[in-house]
């Protein structure tokens, strides 16, 4: 493994990229790539340091992709500061950032969309139409771009990790992609950028979707029926203070239809919002 790193160094563009991954394997280093928007946590830390036992050099992305936004979504407020992502990137030991402008991501002209079909349209699909086209767009690029040999993306947004899956196999992209479990607060909430938003009493609050999933995972997995235990996720989760609930659902772990066939592995998904914070979480059953 490369020696931890003190310092990392910032590129914006391709070419710049691809000369310092090209260099990594020249000199014998496998890469690793952490797709991410910044505004980083443990979380993604966690990414970083897989990639670092894994593949030795570890390559972060900081781009906010505008195309994973609905017009009334968060774009506008989402956390953004650089100067503090690469400090904390250095102090893990990563050793590139790649932090392109959207000019270099989306250039004039660019009309180019990555669809996964039914897999990107379901669940968070449903309620974020064009999310996962544009998470698949980006991811694409990003994959193109660095050609890395492992790209390691975090189990807490399960649905985004199955859809990276499925696009690298269709599109047969030579890298293989990594999920890393959750990381999660002591009160179980997952950690994710957003939990900023939450205001005090709705952060007291957020721990009961963890609660709500794992006991419904563990239900299921006991033989209760899944339609019972998503309705009475949904309504623990009224009950525990939470506001709209977009949808918990069981469902299978590959395809993310609803499945009852034995044998195969199951997934708890659940969507619910806090005041204007919507926090996501999954277990497997």
């Amino acid at each position: 493994m490369a020696a931890p790193n003190t310092d990392i160094d910032i590129v914006r563009d391709v070419a710049a990229l691809r000369e310092r991954v090209h260099a990594w394997r020249a000199g014998g280093s496998a890469v690793g790539l952490v797709p991410t928007m910044g505004a980083l946590h443990d979380g993604h830390l966690a990414l970083v340091r897989r990639a670092l036992d894994r593949c030795g050099r570890a390559c972060v992305t900081l781009f906010v992709n505008p195309k994973q936004f609905a017009p009334h979504e968060d774009f506008a407020r989402y956390p953004r500061d650089e100067g503090r992502d690469a400090d904390v990137l250095a102090r893990a030991g990563a050793h590139l950032l790649f932090a392109p402008g959207v000019e270099v991501m989306y250039p004039e002209g660019h009309r180019t969309q990555v669809s996964v079909g039914r897999l990107g349209e379901v669940l968070d699909g449903e309620f974020r139409p064009g999310f996962f086209v544009g998470v698949a767009t980006v991811v694409t690029k990003l994959l193109l771009q660095a050609q890395p040999d492992v790209a390691f993306f975090g189990e807490k947004d399960y649905q985004q990790l199955l859809v990276v899956r499925r696009l690298a196999r269709d599109l047969d992209i030579p890298v293989e992609i990594e999920g890393v479990p959750t990381v999660r607060e002591q009160d179980g909430l997952a950690l994710s950028s957003r939990n900023a938003y939450l205001a005090p009493a709705e952060r007291q609050a957020a721990p009961a979707l963890y609660r709500v999933i794992t006991d419904a995972a563990r239900a299921v997995a006991a033989g209760a029926e899944a339609r019972e235990q998503e309705t009475l996720a949904v309504a623990t989760l009224k009950q525990a203070g939470f506001g709209r609930v977009d949808y918990v659902a069981v469902r299978d772990a590959e395809t993310l239809e609803e499945s009852s066939a034995p044998g195969r592995p199951r997934r708890v998904l659940a969507a619910a919002w806090l005041g204007a914070t919507r926090l996501i979480d999954n277990l497997a059953v």
